[in-house]
This record gives structure tokens, sequence and C-alpha cells, in this order.
């Protein structure tokens, strides 16, 4: 497989990273990759337990903040700690995300959980450490997408999915979210005169945790589904590339999008990836931006 790798990645020393649930999967691919490029990492992590342990693995520069995307007070309360001691930030990778197959769930403030988590905890900290980010000198937002959002539709009518919910149009629904946020911020701030980059990126089908946990409601049924889901992957090593280069290559313009090259986008080399027509539309970033800023209190650009 030839292509982009994280040896492309340059050196990262002097730099303040940002990435949220890095202490697993993607995230800590993607930690571990700026960590021994010589950035000092902040490992975003809901478990601090799970993060003190990824970060003894990391080694490097790394240092473990509580963050549970799921609840705004815990995100209020994140960045205005983070934004006390690094007052310049030139990275913000907002990877964590959940994917939930069972019933219904809901955040803190009573949001449908995979749409707070995956993208309204993500708006809020990013609006929270953008002046932080402004403080840098060419500092980035890297928004993990997924190929799901494709086939989603916004409901702004429904957008917490309380009538007739289903769980995986939920997910891609969410990541659809994500979506427009990474490429209407990129309306804002260019519309605004930033030199903050938002860029993003989608890992195809890539083998994390998150299959097996979004089949564990199903017992041994589940666990045989997400084992077979597993079979049809790529490795995480490579599934983290994408946001890796969104987040690292020099020159990368705000609103590139990359993805894995091969079979629809599912896997292979990272090359420049497909936004769906719902994604890409100014309207849609409007409306959801507008419901964002309400629905989190944050408000920015």
């Amino acid at each position: 497989m030839t292509g982009w790798t994280a040896d492309r990645i340059p050196d990262q020393h002097g730099r303040i990273a940002v990435v949220t649930g890095a202490n697993s999967g993607l995230g800590l691919v993607t930690a571990t990759e700026l960590a021994h490029r010589g950035a000092h990492v902040v490992l975003a992590v809901r478990s601090t337990a799970a993060g003190e342990e990824a970060a003894r693995r990391i080694g490097g520069r790394v240092e473990v903040r509580e963050l549970d995307l799921a609840s705004l007070d815990s995100v209020r309360a994140f960045a205005a700690n983070l934004a006390g001691d690094h007052p310049a930030i030139d990275l913000l990778v907002n990877n964590a995300g959940v994917v939930l197959l069972g019933p219904r769930r809901t955040s803190a403030e009573g949001f449908e959980l995979q749409l707070a988590t995956n993208m309204l905890g993500h708006f809020a900290l990013t609006g929270l450490l953008l002046g932080n980010l402004t403080a840098a000198r060419q500092a980035r937002v890297v928004s993990l997408s997924s190929i799901t959002h494709r086939n989603a539709h916004l409901d702004f009518d429904d957008l917490m999915f309380e009538r007739d919910y289903r769980a995986s149009p939920a997910y891609g629904r969410s990541k659809l979210a994500t979506t427009v946020f990474g490429v209407e911020l990129d309306r804002r701030l260019r519309a605004a005169g930033s030199p903050i980059v938002s860029a993003l990126a989608h890992p195809g089908l890539t083998r994390t945790n998150l299959t097996p946990r979004a089949w564990a409601h199903r017992g041994r049924y589940g666990r045989v589904i997400a084992w077979l889901g597993l079979l049809a992957t790529q490795p995480v090593a490579q599934g983290a590339l994408p946001q890796l280069r969104a987040a690292t290559e020099p020159g990368v313009r705000g609103g590139q999008f990359f993805g894995p090259a091969g079979l629809g986008e599912t896997r292979g080399r990272v090359a420049e990836a497909r936004l769906s027509r719902e994604a890409a539309d100014p309207a849609v970033g409007r409306r959801l931006w507008a419901a964002a800023e309400e629905l989190t209190g944050v408000r920015y650009l």
C-alpha cells in the first residue's frame, strides 16, 4: 500500500495538541504519533484511569484531563481549566465518538446521546477554545466524520430523534452533523479572516473498540456480529492516517476532507474524500449552527 504515511508527519515540537477520546482506537494512535514527533499532547478522556494507562503507553510529553462530551458542564470545566494552563493551542482533534445500536439514550442535558457526544459536545468545546486556537500561529481543528454521513439526513423538526428512534440512522445523523459542523466552521473562519484551519477526515471501515461496544446489548449474537464486522475492517493504524494528515500536513486548506481511497472509501491509501450534498449545503450549515448555539449556549463566529 502506497501513499501518505505517518512517516511524513513533520516535527511537532513546540505544538500543543488536544485529542478527544485519546485513550483508545483512532484517538490513541493519533495522540501517539503526535507525541512521538514532539508535540505536547493533552489526552481528553472520559475515564482518567484509562487515560493514565494510555499516557504510560504513549510516553513523551502528554497530560491527561477528564472530559465527558455528553455533559456540557464537563465540557465547560475542561475548557476553562485547559485555557488557563495553555493560552495558545495549536491543534484540536475532535476525535471522540460513540456508536450506540441499542435503545435510545440521552445525555446529561437530555439530548440524544450520539448527537450530544459526537457533535454537540465538540461544537461547544471548539467554541470555548477558539480564543486559544486564535492565539496560536497556525492552528487547526480536525473534525472526525464517517462514510455513514452520506446516507443520513438532518430532520430539524426532530433533531433528537424522539419519534420512531432507530439507532443506526441516529448514528449516521450524528456524523452528518459533525461533518456539517466542520464545513460550516471553515466557512465562518474564512469569512472572519481567521488563520485557523478547519479540516475533516473519516477512517473508512476501521477496527476499533466501538464496534464491539455497539453490539454489546445483543449478547452472544452481538459478539458474533462484532467479530464478523472486525474481519471487514482495516487496522486502526491505517484508519487514523486521514485525521493525522488533516492535522499535520503542511498546506492543508480549510474545508479539505481526507479519507481512504479504496473500495468506496472504506479502506486503503489516504486521499481527498467526498462530501454528501447535504453536508456541503450552506443552508444546512447555517441552520445546524443556529440549532447548536441554542442547544449548547455557546456562541461564536
